[in-house]
């Protein structure tokens, strides 16, 4: 989600209660579209980031520090002229706007008190970082918006700074009840949308959260509440302001399982179950870091992973066409028998032709019943008996052939399938390298040239603890799961992997203890999650003791056969979180 408005008002909560009184040390300008202040107070240090960018634009505290150009820019330089070493007087948040005003004091050139404003406004593609003076006149923007850009509002040097008021809408922390009831019941749209276009600074998640709260169904339409509705939504409303107004702010992020779907300054209760649970930072800074750090992993590990996906998706569309063109191979061969069958029928009753016949009417004695066998009138009976024969042998060859060449792209098939799979599972780029070490030995990536250094593997298998304290081990890759299974596990270790489908191997550590029911649950339900039916209500999972499991002789890592198994239903979802 983007900074909403109840988001910037912790952090103007945060920077006012870290940089008030503080001094500028210095300001650089690592980005064309991002600052970064060094703020000295009360002998902290402190790093904020302010970040413009259309595509993520930000404001939080951090500790790692950036290179900047060896020039500055103009607007960094403009910065400094004027607000180097000024003292922050403080930070204020215009009614619920995604918008923060710094206000500091600084010497101009005669040594005279002045005040300068920064102002950041954070609005998707359309953030800026302002500077003003005292009168809210621009003196610069990191952007500049000319007329020709935008109709609503310039920013340029020398214009008067105000806020573009492009939809009507009300601050929530100041609205009365009548007149909360009265714009948010004179929309047809749905009560969550309602919320988040009438009332400045919300989003559709507070939209969401807030009709949770009052037990109302968002999705119903706004001017059909009733009148006890309307009043316990803006009971619910009120005490969420109230919150806000006191600075009563709870960072939270939301995972659905290990990945970050949400985050919110109070608490979102709407996101239960389903392997949803929130995890609470001290800092909404600290917040927006992990969020975005853990958001930019997954996106840059599905960058990484392009190449072998689609190294791996066109192996598997050309196996697909191959096995369909072998199947219906397999499938013209099914006539062999017939063609034997005549064979056989015109040595026994060929003795009736005298020649020049173009049909044999017989009983067939294997069915007993009357056939007709097809014959070239220009062959003898015996020698339309031998070219049976022989289109049965050439048949019957083609079946053995063709049957081992299906089975053998079958296997192709189900091991790339499983690559896949391996690759949906990855989490960081050390995951990465023994699929790209798997592919390379199957040949579907060309070997490294001698000489160049075997990357280190790093990976481990996933690795949780039941609830009743049993060791899980989860594969995820090929070569881990071969690991593991053959390794790792002891005869009496419980395996689970989801059936008839690629997935990971999944290990319980028994340790000679009889499993609780719950460890198979648990065990179920992670297997079911690490395969290809993640995404299904349900997955059947097989499970078995280790030492009934063989390796397949000359099969891919990972590919085992088993028999007198168990089964079990899983929902897929992650109910125990992974050891660090």
């Amino acid at each position: 989600m983007a900074l909403d408005g109840i988001v910037m008002a912790n952090l103007a909560a945060e920077m006012n209660y870290r940089l008030e009184g503080g001094k500028i040390a210095k300001i650089a300008q690592p980005e064309k579209d991002e600052l970064l202040f060094t703020i000295k107070n009360q002998k902290n240090t402190w790093r904020l980031l302010i970040s413009a960018s259309a595509s993520l634009p930000l404001v939080y505290f951090t500790e790692s520090n950036k290179q900047s150009p060896l020039t500055a820019p103009n607007f960094c330089m403009l910065l400094r002229k004027h607000i180097g070493n000024g003292r922050i007087i403080k930070i204020s948040q215009p009614g619920l706007e995604r918008i923060l005003c710094m206000e500091i004091e600084h010497l101009d050139e005669l040594g005279d008190k002045r005040t300068k404003k920064l102002i950041i406004e954070i609005m998707g593609k359309h953030s800026n970082i302002i500077f003003c003076n005292e009168e809210d006149v621009i003196l610069d923007s990191i952007k500049h918006i000319s007329a020709q850009v935008s109709s609503v509002r310039e920013v340029l040097p020398g214009r008067t700074y105000f806020i573009p008021q492009t939809t009507e809408k009300k601050n929530p922390l100041t609205i009365s009840q009548e007149e909360f009831a009265k714009v948010i019941g004179s929309t047809a749209a749905p009560i969550q949308k309602a919320l988040y276009l009438k009332l400045t600074g919300f989003s559709p998640v507070m939209g969401h959260e807030l009709c949770h709260l009052a037990s109302i169904d968002g999705d119903h339409s706004a001017n059909e509440l009733t009148d006890v509705e309307m009043i316990h939504l803006y009971r619910m409303f009120s005490l969420m302001t109230e919150d806000i107004k006191q600075g009563n702010f709870t960072p939270n992020i939301i995972y659905r399982n290990e990945e970050p779907v949400e985050f919110s300054a109070l608490p979102l209760t709407c996101y239960e179950g389903d392997g949803y649970h929130a995890v609470g930072f001290e800092s909404i800074s600290s917040l927006l870091e992990t969020y975005y750090a853990a958001k930019n992993t997954l996106t840059r590990i599905r960058q990484k992973s392009v190449d072998l996906r689609k190294i791996v998706q066109t192996a598997l569309e050309r196996n697909y066409k191959k096995y369909d063109l072998q199947s219906k191979q397999l499938k013209d061969t099914e006539k062999r028998d017939k063609f034997k069958v005549y064979g056989e029928l015109l040595n026994t009753y060929g003795y009736e032709l005298t020649g020049g016949e173009k049909k044999l009417t017989c009983l067939n004695y294997y069915t007993n019943e009357e056939i007709t066998i097809p014959l070239d009138d220009q062959l003898s009976a015996k020698e339309n008996a031998q070219k049976y024969f022989d289109k049965y042998n050439k048949l019957k060859r083609t079946f053995e052939a063709v049957t081992n060449q299906l089975n053998e792209t079958r296997r192709e098939i189900d091991h790339l399938e499983s690559v896949s799979a391996s690759l949906d599972i990855a989490l960081k780029e050390e995951d990465l390298v023994q699929i790209k070490e798997e592919l390379m030995e199957y040949g579907y990536i060309k070997h490294r040239r001698t000489g160049d250094k075997k990357p280190k593997v790093t990976s481990k298998p996933f690795h949780f603890i039941s609830t009743d304290g049993f060791h899980i081990y989860v594969g995820k890759n090929n070569y881990q799961n071969e690991e593991l299974t053959f390794k790792v596990a002891n005869g009496n270790d419980w395996w689970f992997h989801a059936k008839g489908i690629p997935g990971s191997h999944v290990i319980v550590k028994s340790e000679g203890k009889e499993l609780p029911d719950r460890v198979f649950e648990e065990a179920g339900a992670l297997a079911a999650y690490y395969s290809k039916g993640r995404d299904s209500d349900k997955v059947e999972v097989d499970y078995i003791q280790k030492k009934n499991i063989k390796k397949v002789t000359g099969a891919a890592p990972g590919f085992v056969i088993y028999h007198t198994n168990y089964s079990m239903v899983a929902e897929p979802k992650l109910t125990l979180r992974e050891c660090q």
